[in-house]
């Protein structure tokens, strides 16, 4: 049973039954295997052509919102029935009993489907579905052959496979998800009107049987009425099978109906007992294409579409081929999409194309011209090409014809602070003409006065309006960031350090244990966590106590390292790295040399090797430093750490598009 329609035009608002001619057969055609789906992807890609103009198309809004109508209208209808205790199909009884989910679907195809977004995607130029988009003929035709069973597996074979002839755009991948959920909601209403119409084609029969059997409100005269409306083509299938079920058992000297149906049957080339056949078999497979709906789309809400386009995308594809990509948070790969997408619009060339020649440019030998190796390092990334400095370069290089509120922002953005300036002296002119022009003209000294002293007012409000107005036109743009939810690799070793001051045995035991707060929040890959404790002032470099403060606070260390184990390096996960005192003359006392700034300075030069620094070393490894530090996180005594801060801070610092000193030292 094959529908070959489109998405026809929703009928009238005032009509609510339609002929059983109107009626659309469900979308189901010959059920493929996953390499026949693949086949098919291959011939449907060479066959579907797109038009040069993709904004203009037919919408799918008013079938959405009409599909929404005739399944609740559907749902009104047999949920009467049950009241009623009268007995339903289970196709019926599926679509009754998971309505809700029917209607999460509807309610997030509005909200997912933007007629911005719809309208940029390319459209079908002929065929069944011409004026569509062309990814609603791919899943139109997934749907049909796998009577509407979603399988991520089979779906990513026959996305691959179609795009082996004809590649997709990334904003095609990403509408499959929103299409599958369109298409099997029409699937749904097609069957759920046929599902509705079989039932009051039921209850025609069951009135006739009623009728021919006297037990119709008309009682037996009502009979031969009832006779004269079985005329050829009077009755539906559901209804001669209902009626043939109802009088089978009759008398039929009696009730001559029944040998009047079967004549009937005959005269068709088809017997009774094929017509019932056949109604059950058209309910059964009804029945699994409910339920394969039904169970679609909870799959479809529980699946992950992000990994689905990314595993597809052939432009991800290109940009896996450097490593970074591959490393990077979702949000980052994202936008280097994003940046893809804008740059095709604006030069004419294929998403693909816009890849491989940012790649390219990133494979381009070293410039001479660059005094900073910092510099060649973030062109070796293409989002430096992408989403980086290297963007009105490469722009040039695709002949980009930018929108001219884009280059109308941009000078703005280069401009910032005049830009910013001037505007706010642009806004703050008007502000201030209104009580000049309502004093009159020319403006008397005391409308001038008048003026001067509303200039504070004035300037706080055009201060308002601007900053909200920039903060809508440019947006957050959050920096770029590598993925670390798997932990921080061991090449971006990273220590947190709390600095502080060591006072009594209460306050060290509450730093310690505010350091294993710290790493139960941030727990993942290798970070060490250090205490960087001073002695407080004395008037000589050692008084009584010192000692044992120090070896309260290293045997609370040392139980945390025998709770929680080596760090994944290897080596000490929790560490206190102590400064001895140094003669201050300007204070007149001893103290930790520079105080705060001073250990920060030290703890770095350790970290690089040196050997003449104030942190006292000693053959425990709690108070050995680590080897390899990358990255240095400096924290307050009074400071927690949200949960995978760590990770998010590595993350971002260690992309290649972030600008970094040329030294190899940590960066605290």
């Amino acid at each position: 049973m094959r529908s070959s329609q489109a998405l026809p035009d929703p009928p009238g608002r005032g009509r609510r039954v339609r002929p059983d001619a109107e009626l659309e057969g469900p979308i189901l055609a010959e059920l493929f295997s996953v390499e026949r789906l693949e086949q098919h992807a291959q011939t449907l890609a060479a066959a579907q052509k797109v038009t040069d103009s993709p904004r203009r198309g037919h919408a799918v809004g008013p079938r959405i919102a009409e599909n929404g109508r005739v399944l609740l209208e559907a749902y009104g209808v047999l949920a009467r029935a049950v009241k009623d205790e009268q007995s339903i199909t289970p196709a019926a009884e599926w679509l009754l009993d998971n309505f809700h989910i029917v209607d999460e679907q509807l309610r997030e195809i509005r909200d997912d489907l933007p007629p911005d977004y719809y309208r940029e995607l390319p459209k079908l130029a002929d065929g069944h579905l011409a004026g569509y988009p062309r990814v609603l003929g791919i899943t139109w035709a997934y749907i049909a052959h796998t009577d509407s069973r979603f399988e991520p597996e089979s779906l990513r074979r026959m996305v691959r496979a179609y795009q082996s002839i004809e590649p997709l755009t990334i904003g095609e991948l990403w509408a499959i998800a929103i299409s599958l959920r369109i298409l099997l909601v029409d699937n749904l209403r097609r069957i759920a009107e046929l599902i509705v119409r079989s039932r009051a084609d039921r209850q025609k029969a069951d009135e006739i049987a009623d009728d021919l059997l006297g037990l119709g409100k008309d009682g037996p005269e009502a009979a031969a009425a009832a006779m004269r409306r079985l005329a050829p083509g009077s009755l539906p299938a559901a209804a001669r099978v209902e009626l043939f079920q109802r009088l089978r058992d009759q008398d039929p000297a009696v009730t001559p109906a029944l040998g009047w149906l079967e004549k009937l049957l005959a005269a068709q080339g088809i017997t009774a007992e094929e017509v019932v056949r056949l109604e059950h078999q058209r309910q059964a497979t009804m029945n699994v294409t409910v339920r394969n709906v039904i169970t679609s789309m909870r799959l479809i809400s529980w699946f992950d579409w992000a990994e689905f386009v990314e595993s597809v995308g052939l432009v991800d594809e290109v940009l896996r081929t450097r490593r970074p990509f591959a490393e990077m948070d979702f949000a980052t790969r994202d936008r280097y999409r994003h940046a893809v997408e804008e740059l095709s619009r604006g030069s004419g060339l294929s998403e693909i194309e816009v890849a491989r020649r940012a790649v390219a440019m990133s494979d381009a030998p070293p410039s001479t011209d660059d005094a900073e190796p910092s510099v060649e390092a973030r062109r070796r990334d293409p989002g430096y090409y992408l989403i980086s400095e290297g963007r009105f370069a490469f722009e040039r290089v695709l002949h980009v014809q930018a929108p001219l509120a884009n280059r109308l922002r941009r000078v703005y953005v280069r401009a910032a602070g005049r830009g910013y300036l001037g505007t706010l002296a642009l806004v703050t002119a008007p502000i201030l003409a209104v009580p000049l022009l309502l004093s009159g003209w020319p403006p008397t000294g005391a409308a001038v006065l008048i003026a001067i002293l509303a200039l504070l007012p004035a300037s706080d409000l055009a201060i308002a309006l601007v900053n909200w107005e920039v903060t809508h036109v440019l947006g957050p743009r959050p920096l770029p960031r590598l993925d670390m939810d798997d932990g921080v690799p061991s090449r971006l070793r990273t220590l947190v350090v709390v600095p502080m001051l060591l006072t009594n045995e209460a306050d060290a035991e509450a730093r310690v244990a505010g350091l294993e707060i710290h790493y139960l929040a941030n727990r993942e890959g290798d970070i060490r966590f250090a205490l960087l404790s001073d002695w407080l002032d004395a008037p000589s470099e050692h008084i009584p106590g010192d000692d044992e403060l120090l070896s309260t606070a290293a045997a609370a260390i040392d139980r945390l390292n025998e709770r929680h184990g080596e760090a994944p390096g290897g080596g000490a996960r929790f560490l206190i790295l102590h400064r001895k005192r140094r003669w201050n003359a300007t204070e007149g006392c001893w103290m930790g040399w520079e105080r705060k700034r001073g250990k920060l300075e030290e703890l770095n030069a350790l970290l690089r090797g040196s050997t003449t620094t104030g942190i006292l070393t000693t053959a425990r490894s709690a108070s050995t430093p680590p080897t390899g530090v990358r990255y240095v996180v400096t924290l307050d005594a009074d400071t927690r750490l949200p949960l995978g801060a760590v990770g998010r801070l590595v993350g971002t610092i260690a992309h290649p598009s972030i600008r970094r000193s040329s030294n190899r030292g940590p960066a605290a």
